[in-house]
């Protein structure tokens, strides 16, 4: 096992004290008279306290360790102020540096040697100057000791604050991310079933067009595929106005609601399909706006596939009030059909799905002998949490 390698600052440390130690030696500057061992002897304690010092960051305890036995012995010369000095330091550095339990278990073994020293001096000596002894005892002792556990309580605070902003900024991030996730997911669901019916209707009569020589039906095919090229253009154009102007202090293009449906449905009728709308709705009952929305996209998404892979016959879209949600059923012929298709993707079905997920309803999709029924159930208010 490697010895520990001295920090740079505590090798600066160390050979501060004893340069400033040697100094005072020098000098004849001691902290104390009549002692057994005087003079040069005053220098062996301040050396191995200096070399304590040398580890009060690498290994404190040890440096402790150390320097206690020195500090006493240093007693017994005539003293050096340079050697006590390195002494609060070590044990400020044990506080410091040291194992959380020595920086609980220090203070409070330095404040009950203050407490005994003084009670034992005053009782030894009992002359007011017995209160000095403690009072020395605690600045050597347990300031150091008390100053160390403040600034480790300081530095662990910063520590844990560092670590809650490092959180706050991950957890902000995530959320971005999820936020981003989402807005682009909204976007899909809206730029699909803004564009696809109008595609689909696009493909499906300019293959008509293509394969009948009829001039009659040409004509028309390209009737229809001018309006829904007109028709997506406006809906491609209010879907980069939404995105361009968001917070740009112009007043939002208002988004599709159930009284847009009759509108739709004639579109379906015009691009071939046999529509029915089925309204069982009462009269004036208003619904959330995000409700509509979902409800109305699901209804243009239904006719979009209708249009691309229903057979012939009717397509019946019904709305009803069930308790406390929208009911929304598109019923279609399903089947071999003749003619031109247009391919699908799946994308259509799972924006539906998702539209229903966000407001907490029910969604189902399938076919049931002859017919491909799409079912949706909106909640029109959010379940009341219990107390």
């Amino acid at each position: 096992m490697t010895a520990p390698r001295p920090h740079r600052d505590d090798v600066l440390i160390a050979f501060a004290g004893l340069l400033g130690g040697v100094l005072l030696w020098a000098l004849g500057l001691y902290t104390q008279a009549d002692r057994p061992l005087s003079g040069a002897w005053a220098l062996v304690p301040l050396a191995v306290m200096s070399g304590a010092e040398l580890l009060r960051r690498a290994a404190p305890m040890t440096a402790l360790g150390i320097g206690t036995p020195i500090v006493l012995a240093d007693r017994f010369t005539s003293g050096s102020v340079a050697t006590v000095l390195m002494f609060t330091d070590v044990v400020y550095a044990a506080v410091l540096y040291g194992s959380p339990a020595a920086a609980r278990r220090i203070p409070w073994s330095t404040a009950l040697l203050t407490i005994g020293v003084t009670i034992g001096s005053f009782a030894w000596i009992r002359t007011p100057d017995a209160l000095l002894t403690g009072v020395i005892t605690g600045l050597v002792v347990f300031a150091p000791a008390a100053t160390g556990a403040l600034m480790r309580s300081h530095r662990e605070d910063a520590v844990a604050a560092r670590l809650r902003a490092g959180q706050t900024a991950l957890l902000a991030e995530m959320d971005r991310v999820q936020a981003v996730t989402a807005e682009r997911a909204r976007m899909a669901r809206e730029l699909h079933d803004m564009v696809a019916n109008h595609l689909s209707a696009i493909a499906i009569h300019s293959t008509a067009a293509l394969c009948l020589d009829d001039p009659p039906t040409t004509r028309n095919a390209l009737t229809v595929i001018r309006e829904n090229s007109v028709e997506g253009l406006a809906e491609m154009r209010r879907l980069i106005g939404l995105l361009r102007d968001s917070g740009g202090g112009r007043t939002p293009v208002a988004a599709p609601t159930l009284a847009a449906l009759d509108s739709l449905v004639e579109g379906a009728r015009a691009n071939g399909l046999d529509t029915v709308l089925d309204d069982d709705r009462p009269a004036g009952a208003g619904l959330p706006a995000p409700v509509e929305l979902a409800a109305y996209r699901i209804v243009q998404e239904s006719l979009t596939n209708a249009l691309k892979h229903a057979s012939p016959g009717r397509v019946t879209v019904r709305l009803s009030c069930a308790g406390d949600a929208l009911a929304v059923s598109v019923r279609s012929p399903y089947g071999d059909r003749a003619g031109p298709r247009a391919p699908g993707s799946g994308s259509g079905l799972v924006g539906m799905r998702e539209r229903v997920a966000l407001l907490g309803g029910t969604f189902e999709a399938g076919a049931s002998g002859t017919i491909w029924q799409v079912r949706a159930r909106l909640p029109v208010r959010e379940k009341e949490s219990p107390v």
